[in-house]
């Protein structure tokens, strides 16, 4: 088993070795696993064990077993990386938080990990017992945690590892708007990824290191971004973007993707794909080639059996919730990341109007729900509380409040504000209809606003529906902080939503068109 020998940052300067020409290096990568312990189906949420033995679902530990174990075997040096939000997706989270996430991740020999935005879902106290827990150290550049005493001695930012007797430096990055995606708490501070990685990188460059890898949490764009305005980072690994690289249908662009020397890869999410990155260095530390792919996690790659027998054990105290049949679909419902993030989707419609249905009675005239809230589809047939919860499990409450038509206006503006760069603030709405022209500058998209079949006025106030994360200003919707009349502690999201479906069942996947979106961009639906 090759050494891995773990320093920080600031540890001794490394005296360089000898002359060894050149260093081949496999990076075995994973991202936004999202508490994917068992295979999923095509559609990203869970796979009935029928459909598992059919041959007809992906990943889950019980492959990432299996294929990483036989990607070490043939190749000499390997480091296991990911490049974060572990936390966060499935019961097994809700239930466990991060304990289970640092059993498997221990087990699979992982070397390190970057902070994703979903680690800080739960607060600083949930991430500090994750970090205690696993075998490995969890990385963050572009953090001052120094004033929050949960997490000033236990997240690095930096850190190196010995591999056949080659040093290897590993930088963590999140996402600058982590405050506004999750619950850090105000005591830590993010700041610019540019700046923090090339600070790590010159220190690490001090310290004689030349070979050096990101695991960044910030997305394939901010990534492409950090390669171009940073020296001295050979490669890459990314997250928060659930970008598939490489040469089949619907990827997002080659694995790895070259920005000057710089190797970037991704390998989408939820376990479906391995990363699987061979670089070659020369002596000097520079890239001298890069090449590999992200291996698909189907049904040609064994379940390792230990494996499969310890999830089930720990899905015991699941079962009784999971398997409850709440309703039947009529058809999948929609609810892809790449549709709900750029335009109206049937599981944005399934969610927002299954809210409004809720508290309409109570004077509320629109619902407003983030994309990024909707983390999964759910096929055709039988719907189970567990896919419901699969598809929202944040454990969200409704949240009743009123804003004005000028507020509603600027929320809008804020939901399609990025949606070049996929992210989860785009709304999906109830109640009214908009259009957004993407052709416009951010902040002046918005036109064509009605509610209740009339223009929006500006002076007027609405009753709004949305849920306790949107209201309190998560993914940029700070207008609604100062809402009147706010209310946080409806009911949980999701059982709104099964009890919706109940009541409307079989429940018949649509859109309406309450969403024009005029000249989209390709970027915004891949």
């Amino acid at each position: 088993m090759i050494a891995r020998i773990l320093t920080t940052a600031s540890a001794v300067a490394l005296t360089a070795g000898a002359a060894q020409a050149e260093f081949d290096l496999t990076i075995l990568h994973t991202n936004d696993f999202h508490a994917r312990f068992e295979p999923i189906s095509a559609f990203d949420s869970t796979c009935a064990p029928e459909d598992n033995e059919a041959g007809e679902c992906f990943g889950g530990t019980a492959r990432l077993v299996t294929a990483i174990a036989d990607a070490r075997e043939r190749n000499e040096n390997s480091i296991l990386v990911d490049g974060g939000d572990q936390f966060q997706g499935t019961l097994f989270y809700t239930y466990y938080k991060g304990e289970m996430a640092a059993e498997f991740m221990n087990q699979l020999g992982y070397d390190a990990m970057t902070v994703g935005n979903h680690e800080f879902d739960d607060g600083p106290e949930v991430l500090r017992g994750f970090v205690d827990t696993v075998n490995f150290p969890v990385l963050m550049s572009n953090a001052d945690v120094s004033n929050e005493e949960l997490l000033a001695d236990a997240i690095q930012k930096s850190t190196t590892i010995e591999v056949a007797g080659e040093t290897i430096g590993l930088i963590g990055l999140t996402p600058e708007d982590t405050d506004e995606l999750a619950s850090p708490g105000p005591n830590v501070v993010f700041t610019d990824p540019v700046e923090a990685v090339q600070a790590e990188v010159d220190a690490l460059t001090e310290q004689g290191v030349n070979k050096i890898i990101v695991l960044s949490h910030s997305g394939y764009g901010v990534d492409q971004r950090v390669a171009e305005e940073t020296e001295g980072v050979d490669v890459i690994v990314g997250g928060h973007t659930n970008t598939l690289l490489g040469d089949m249908e619907d990827a997002a662009g080659p694995y790895p993707t070259m920005v000057g020397n710089t190797a970037i890869v991704q390998a989408y999410a939820y376990g479906k794909f391995l990363g699987e990155l061979n670089v070659t260095f020369s002596d000097e530390g520079e890239v001298m080639s890069a090449e590999g792919e992200p291996l698909i996690m189907d049904a040609a790659v064994a379940e390792d059996e230990a494996t499969v027998e310890r999830i089930g054990e720990l899905a015991g105290p699941l079962d009784e919730i999971r398997n409850q049949v709440v309703a039947e679909s009529s058809a999948p419902i929609e609810g892809d990341r790449t549709v709900c993030r750029a335009m109206e989707c049937e599981m944005g419609n399934l969610v927002s109007d299954a809210m409004l249905d809720r508290v309409a009675d109570q004077g509320i005239q629109i619902a407003i729900a983030n994309s990024g809230g909707l983390r999964a589809s759910i096929d055709e047939g039988e719907v189970t509380m567990g896919e419901v919860l699969t598809v929202l499990p944040f454990q969200n409450t409704l949240s009743t409040f009123q804003v004005t038509g000028q507020t509603m206006i600027d929320a809008l503006e804020n939901g399609v504000s990025q949606v070049e760069d996929g992210a989860g603030r785009f709304p999906q709405v109830a109640g009214m209809t908009f259009t957004a022209d993407l052709s416009a500058e951010p902040g002046s998209r918005i036109s064509d606003v009605m509610v209740g079949g009339e223009p929006i006025d500006p002076e007027a106030t609405y009753g709004v529906v949305s849920n306790n994360y949107v209201r309190n200003g998560g993914d940029g919707y700070s207008m609604f902080v100062d809402a009147m009349n706010a209310y946080d502690y409806g009911p949980d999201l999701a059982d709104v939503t099964a009890e919706y479906l109940a009541e409307n069942t079989p429940y018949e996947p649509y859109t309406d068109g309450r969403i024009t979106v005029e000249n989209a961009p390709e970027t915004a639906a891949e």
